[in-house]
């Protein structure tokens, strides 16, 4: 067998589960010399004495009055987590229920003592499902964690408390198995939540492994180890990173590869996986860490995602579309280059549509959140150089005893540790699929008005994601006058290094004139779509008469602003921004004004500010790039 079965955590077992005289008796010798120095009954009390003080010593939970001698089932569909791995008494335990077939209905906690806690149970939705909670203040014992379904416990674990558990000690061996899978999405839902509304950007990803509340596993190897963490990724090393966190705590093997990035006619390849096993036997230190991050930041790039779906010898696999194989951590490759991270999906409702969220790094090294549409999550027609989609890390298992290795696509159909290897994705259209995820994330239909609004609010989100990058590039020009940063020439204006690739733009701006022409072309496809819409008895041609309206009123009525070079605020309507285009196809250059990157011309009072411009070696280049924008499609390699 592939996949070795759950194992489960060491446990008490309670004193009522056995004979007591059985499993502890003194030998008969010793119970003839006790009758010799206690002559009568004498000898019954000193077994009672006997029997008390070895309950004392050898079954802590009992000796603090803990009644607790019922069955505590583990493995199974959930699992119980806990962090940190080594409770402290008078500290904080964080406790987090997964399950992988169903909400958990009731949550339960009891004391040493026997006293059941009252908890605060933050839930999400799956799969899988989790639901996480805390104890303040430990006391020596053994803690009860239940989880219920009507009629039935699904899920126990005794938890420890005040044994001198020491942080170097070996670990049990563990492995990438459906229960560690199931907590990395959980633990990935939880560390990006926030308001369904909103769509938080980080200046990195240390600010939010740093955070406790955010953070499940901070803290969790009992060493310090998140206080100064380095975390820096962008949108390649981004999953590896999170990955490679989540076995650090978890004292899990790492693996990955190095790749080209593939021609204008086939997709990346990749040479030999590395299987880093340097978490496995004992809990490492940051330093440890951080020389595999800089390892994987020097190794990987795009080119590790968009391998074919076909290739067996690649770090991820694609997976079929449906809802139950898209946990939070699969991955998002579009086919030129930018990748996502999945973090959540939110359920359509009767009063709101239903959203999949995902997270991705920037050049900057900003991390923020991005909900699914056309404008983000891009899908071409007949790309021969990369095999884009949905994607999963490919699983680590090991035969027997032997080093663990990644199962390959025959073992991922026949026997997947969370979902089936698929190419389906390889035939879909750009259409279909973009209809196909549109049913997954909104299998109720979509109301025409909320739909348009929901798009308009990405493309605006997308906007002011932009504004941060303009400035970012604006505060380097500050911090460096006089500099100029040299423009890669060709393809290379798309992957390159240095500053160049931290401040221009050309990728989200072809993503950006991507998003300006979905949102206008939302009227015509509800005429092309009509079975996503719940169009109440209207005609679609009816529809989009409505929506266009909409669509003149609430472009004039959204707005952006950004930063001038005199440091004075400018305000955009979003109809502005889709007028100017054209004026985008070349507004990515971090040597010219900001004024000239949101579109402004000379002779208008915006553009007035204005005191830079790109070398015209750059701009004449520049513009014999156009064409690439216009028709947002990246060149050849």
């Amino acid at each position: 067998m592939l996949i070795s079965e759950a194992k489960t955590e060491p446990i008490e077992e309670a004193a009522a589960s056995y004979s007591v005289r059985a499993r502890y008796a003194l030998p008969l010798s010793a119970e003839a010399r006790l009758g010799t120095l206690f002559p009568g009954n004498r000898p019954r009390l000193i077994w009672s004495i006997a029997i008390v003080v070895m309950l004392v010593l050898l079954v802590p939970g009992l000796a603090l009055g803990e009644a607790d001698a019922e069955p505590c089932p583990e493995g199974g569909t959930a699992s119980v987590w806990i962090s940190p791995k080594t409770p402290v008494i008078g500290e904080r335990l964080k406790l987090m229920v997964v399950s992988v077939d169903g909400p958990v209905n009731e949550l339960k906690a009891i004391a040493p003592g026997g006293e059941e806690l009252s908890l605060s149970v933050d839930r999400w939705g799956g799969p899988p499902w989790s639901a996480a909670f805390s104890i303040d203040r430990l006391v020596p014992g053994v803690y009860r964690i239940e989880a219920r379904r009507p009629g039935e416990a699904i899920v126990c674990r005794r938890v420890t408390v005040g044994e001198n558990a020491k942080a170097g000690s070996a670990r049990p061996e563990v492995e990438w198995d459906l229960r560690h899978e199931a907590l990395y999405a959980a633990w990935i839902e939880r560390l990006f939540d926030a308001p369904v509304d909103e769509y938080p950007t980080y200046p990195s990803l240390e600010p939010i492994l740093r955070d406790p509340e955010r953070n499940f596993l901070h803290g969790y190897l009992g060493l310090g180890e998140d206080e100064k963490l380095p975390a820096t990724p962008d949108c390649a090393d981004l999953p590896y990173l999170l990955r490679a966190y989540f076995a650090w705590k978890l004292g899990l093997p790492v693996a990955f590869r190095a790749c080209d990035r593939g021609t204008s006619n086939r997709p990346p390849r990749c040479g030999a996986v590395i299987v880093d096993q340097r978490f496995s036997a004992k809990p490492a230190p940051v330093s440890a860490f951080t020389e595999l991050s800089r390892r994987l930041i020097n190794t990987v790039h795009s080119g590790n995602m968009r391998t074919s779906l076909e290739d067996d010898n690649t770090d991820f696999y694609p997976v079929a579309l449906e809802r139950e194989n898209l946990w939070p951590g699969t991955i998002y490759a579009d086919p030129y280059g930018h990748v996502l991270v999945v973090a959540k999906w939110v359920p359509q409702t009767e009063d709101r549509g239903g959203l999949l969220l995902a997270v991705d790094a920037q050049p900057d090294n900003s991390v923020g959140r991005k909900r699914f549409w056309e404008g983000t999550f891009l899908f071409a027609d007949g790309v021969k150089n990369a095999g884009q989609g949905f994607k999963a890390f490919r699983p680590l298992a090991r035969d027997g005893r032997n080093a663990p290795r990644l199962l390959n696509n025959l073992e991922l159909t026949k026997q997947p540790v969370v979902a089936p290897y698929s190419v389906e994705q390889a035939d879909l259209s750009a259409e279909d699929f973009y209809a196909r995820m549109t049913r997954l994330i909104n299998p109720l239909g979509l109301d025409a008005e909320k739909a348009y609004d929901a798009v308009l609010d990405a493309l605006v989100e997308q906007l002011e994601t932009r504004v941060h990058a303009v400035e970012n590039g604006e505060k380097f020009m500050r911090q460096h006058p006089r500099t100029v940063i040299q423009m890669p020439k060709g393809y290379s204006i798309f992957e390159t290094v240095g500053p160049w690739e931290d401040y221009a733009t050309p990728s989200r701006d072809m993503r950006l004139l991507i998003a300006m022409e979905v949102l206008t072309r939302f009227p015509e496809r509800i005429v092309r779509h009509p079975e996503l819409f719940a169009l109440a008895e209207r005609s679609p041609e009816t529809v989009r008469e409505e929506i266009e309206r909409r669509h003149l009123a609430r472009t004039q009525e959204r707005q952006i602003a950004y930063i001038r070079s005199d440091g004075s605020t400018w305000r955009l309507p979003v109809a502005d921004i889709l007028a100017r285009r054209s004026a985008f196809e070349v507004a990515y250059n971090p040597n010219d004004c900001p004024e000239f990157r949101w579109g402004a011309s000379p002779g208008m009072d915006e553009y007035a500010t204005c005191k830079r411009r790109a070398p015209a070696g750059q701009r004449n280049r520049m513009e014999q790039y156009r064409h690439w924008f216009r028709e947002t499609r990246r060149p050849p390699r």
